[in-house]
């Protein structure tokens, strides 16, 4: 019998999902051009060639990942999709530039994944992607 209840990072309507969020000191403008960049790209989506940042445009990763670039407010934030060949379904990944006085915090989103083994494997991923964009940033 089912109590309604769900797991940590599961979701009515998008199954589970997980975030990270780092503030670093530096301004906006510099974390959008690293998040942006192949160095940084690789970072928090893993290696392989950078997509362009347009709306409808398609990448494919080393490690087979493929998706297509949904939304980009430059300076601001980025939706795509993500699939491993090995998940039924694509992930929508969020990455957001929020300023904060003369710091900006760096955050990354995850949604749609098949369930909490995948959530952990990410918010692990996240946490490594942060540390290292850190010394990428400055700090």
């Amino acid at each position: 019998m089912s109590t309604g209840r769900r797991r940590v990072g599961e979701t009515k309507a998008t199954g589970f999902q997980v975030g990270a969020r780092r503030t670093f000191d530096v301004a906006p403008e510099r974390a959008w051009k690293l998040l942006t960049s192949r160095r940084g790209t690789a970072a928090w989506l893993g290696p392989g060639a950078p997509p362009r940042f347009v709306p409808g445009a398609s990448y494919r990763l080393e490690d087979g990942s493929r998706g297509e670039i949904r939304v980009v407010v430059p300076g601001s934030h980025l939706r795509l999709t993500w699939h491993p060949a090995s998940w039924k379904r694509a992930s929508t990944v969020q990455v957001r530039v929020i300023p904060r006085d003369a710091r900006t915090v760096v955050a990354l989103h995850q949604e749609h994944l098949p369930g909490p083994a995948e959530r952990a494997e990410r918010k692990s991923f996240y946490g490594a992607a942060l540390d290292a964009l850190g010394p990428l940033l400055g700090g």
